[in-house]
């Protein structure tokens, strides 16, 4: 793919998030990623009285990755422990129903039982409102989706300063090396 211009009609002030999610799907383009694993869909469009608008703030990851697969001919799996949160997803998501598998799930323990390789993890489930809770949570997903990953595979937390710092820690360690880092996000690759 030549380019992410796709991308742009998600560029708004409120997505603090777009361009991390530009540049991580710029390194995943130029490593023909195409399997994504997303934990925490986006909760996306909100209702208000007659109309349904984009929650910006929600950062758009679900809708931007099954874009970003439409394009590359991949799949997306987006897990989240509430059926309301997929439901939504869907909803807001159905141009893209081809592309995208979405589960209800606990995502530590889908990432334990998956049985294919992981090219792009996502990691944003659980609300930061309790760090150590969610901090624990994101550490207990990669430590599950590790034997998942492979050489060229990348690796984005959100909500680094509310439940990154175990994940963080955890994958120096493992000799993951960050290529990219904002307020909001840190991507990892080996």
């Amino acid at each position: 793919m030549k380019s992410l211009d796709f991308l742009n009609k998600y560029n708004n002030p409120k997505n603090i998030r777009f361009n991390s999610f530009v540049r991580s799907l710029s390194i995943a383009d130029s490593r023909n990623l195409k399997i994504f694993v997303e934990t925490g869909t986006s909760r996306g469009k909100k209702k208000f009285y007659f109309f349904n608008k984009f929650n910006w703030k929600d950062g758009m990851s679900t809708i931007m990755f099954a874009e970003f697969i439409k394009h590359k001919g991949g799949q997306l799996y987006s897990v989240d422990l509430s059926k309301d949160n997929i439901n939504n997803a869907i909803k807001f998501t159905k141009k893209f129903n081809n592309y995208i598998e979405f589960i209800v799930s606990d995502s530590v323990r889908y990432l334990k039982n998956i049985k294919y390789k992981i090219d792009f993890l996502y990691l944003d489930s659980l609300d930061g409102h309790n760090s150590k809770i969610a901090s624990l949570h994101q550490l207990n997903e990669i430590q599950c989706a590790l034997d998942k990953l492979h050489d060229n595979s990348i690796i984005l937390l959100d909500d680094k300063s509310t439940k990154g710092n175990l994940s963080i820690d955890f994958l120096l360690k493992q000799k993951f090396k960050i290529i990219n880092e904002t307020k909001e996000q840190v991507l990892f690759s080996r």
